[in-house]
């Protein structure tokens, strides 16, 4: 690949642009870019490539926070990452495994060339040796979910065998980050999962995070469920486990601020006007409707949703870009349709209704599987401003000072739209 191609490559990267963003841009066909990030173009006009640097050096020019350090594992496109830049954080480490999340997440987070940020895809070698992840204040990971072999502490002694998280939950990724966290005692962590976490392997495996998190890390942790109605219009149920190394940190999920009243509905992430290739194929939707039918008559509840602008929607799942079943959208005089990929952002609460800010640089298909595994937004903004004192205060017992956002700084959790 000649060098001029190779900066192409790069700089699309950098500047966060989708195939479709940059063609538009660049005042070239869609074609041309793949052939140049492919390097199959001996030739690129330096003009274009000059405004591509443009784009990419304005994107990362902004001003990096002095605040505290914070990493964000199994980052997935960002959503625990935003709230916690808006109350003052820097981001020093990444990890993402999935190729296509990385895209989003780069094209969202663009770093400047001198960033001392690093980006990594597998956690596992850097959980093997911890010393590599940089040092930090905060820990964030929306971890997976994964069955661990619990076998009883006194067979394990009398078979000599360690026990403890080293043995209970190796081979999972939630030992990875134990290990992490052992390695460098961060003050504070902020880890998310799925509500069924607490009753997984009937409630087994919550029991045996906690006993890890409290007893053999030694910290004060607390958890909460919290359902995202409050803020975005769908019904999305997770758990949040918020742990202080300090026992003197009065953290308490009792006070977090939830709006009330009456949540938003569809209509306000909903547009007015949408491509017909969201709308379902007679097929397909013929086919929905004898799958709901069948079921109806076993006296099962299976089958699709139908949803109108005055209604909360069901969760949005990894598994929308199949059918969009789960959250299909009436239209009148017409079948029904999805979401589309930048209404599942606004569902997430990635940007508010009526923006088209947060980049989507992937296909529709990968685009909902990252909103499906994505958190809300919005919620993790309102504990991360619960968090943002103690983390202070956290700081502060070490002896540390943490620059303040001023008010007018600092977003409000606010729902995606007015009561």
């Amino acid at each position: 690949m000649n060098q001029t191609t190779g900066d192409f490559a790069t700089l699309l990267a950098k500047a966060g642009l989708g195939i479709e963003e940059a063609a538009e841009l660049l005042d070239m066909s869609p074609r041309s870019v793949r052939r140049h990030i492919k390097g199959e173009s001996k030739k690129l006009d330096r003009i274009r490539l000059e405004r591509l640097r443009e784009i990419a050096d304005s994107r990362c020019s902004g001003e990096r926070p002095d605040g505290f350090r914070f990493i964000d594992l199994f980052a997935g496109i960002g959503g625990l990452r935003k709230p916690f830049e808006e109350i003052g954080g820097r981001c020093v480490f990444t990890s993402e495994w999935d190729r296509f999340s990385q895209q989003t997440y780069a094209a969202n987070f663009p770093e400047p060339a001198d960033s001392d940020h690093i980006s990594v895809g597998d956690i596992r070698p850097y959980a093997d040796d911890p010393s590599k992840v940089p040092a930090h204040d905060v820990l964030l990971a929306g971890f997976p979910c994964q069955p661990f072999s619990i076998a009883g502490v006194s067979k394990k002694n009398a078979l000599g065998r360690p026990h403890g998280f080293l043995c209970d939950t190796q081979g999972t990724l939630f030992y990875d980050l134990a290990k992490i966290i052992k390695h460098h005692q961060p003050p504070a962590f902020l880890l998310e999962n799925v509500k069924n976490l607490e009753r997984h392997d009937g409630g087994k495996t919550f029991a045996t995070i906690m006993n890890v998190l409290k007893n053999e890390l030694g910290y004060t942790v607390q958890r909460r469920v919290i359902s995202s109605t409050p803020w975005v219009p769908q019904k999305r149920e997770r758990i949040f486990i918020v742990g202080f190394k300090s026992e003197e940190i009065p953290f308490n999920f009792d006070d977090l601020v939830v709006p009330e009243g009456d949540g938003p509905t569809l209509g306000s992430i909903l547009d007015d006007e949408v491509d017909p290739k969201y709308t379902l194929t007679p097929n397909l939707w013929k086919y929905l409707q004898g799958y709901k039918e069948k079921h109806n008559k076993a006296g099962n509840g299976f089958g699709f949703s139908l949803f109108g602008p005055g209604d909360v929607a069901r969760t949005l799942s990894a598994r929308y870009y199949k059918d969009g079943s789960e959250i299909l959208i009436a239209q009148d005089g017409k079948r029904p349709r999805r979401l589309t990929p930048r209404e599942c952002a606004r569902l997430m609460g990635f940007e508010k209704p009526g923006e088209a800010k947060f980049r989507i640089p992937v296909s529709d298909t990968q685009a909902y599987r990252q909103m499906g595994n994505a958190v809300v937004v919005p919620v993790v903004r309102a504990v991360a401003q619960l968090m943002k004192p103690f983390i202070a205060e956290a700081l502060a017992q070490e002896g540390r000072e943490v620059p303040e956002l001023s008010q007018r700084d600092l977003p409000l959790a606010e729902p995606v739209a007015g009561r």
